[in-house]
């Protein structure tokens, strides 16, 4: 097996076990929007996507050009206290 196989097959693997979780955190979030058991305003919905969709341009860009940004984590900007 060449190196560049073994890369290509552990790129393979690697990204299937990733998108699969990330998946399954999305579809986590969506269980959020249950209001019989949280509680939030259509801002919070806002950032959030806006965060997630940030994310996967920058994901994305990085296949292209192989440099982006990411944020380091995600944080509301206007907290209810």
């Amino acid at each position: 097996m060449t190196k560049d196989t073994e890369k290509y097959e552990k790129f393979e693997r690697l990204a299937q076990k990733r998108v699969s979780e990330a998946m399954n955190r999305i579809r986590l979030i969506g269980n959020l929007s249950d209001t019989r058991n949280y509680s939030y305003s259509e801002e919070h919905v806002k950032e959030m996507f806006d965060a997630l969709e940030s994310e996967m341009r920058n994901a994305k860009q990085r296949y292209k050009s192989g440099t982006a940004e990411s944020q380091a984590a995600f944080t509301f900007k206007n907290k209810k206290k």
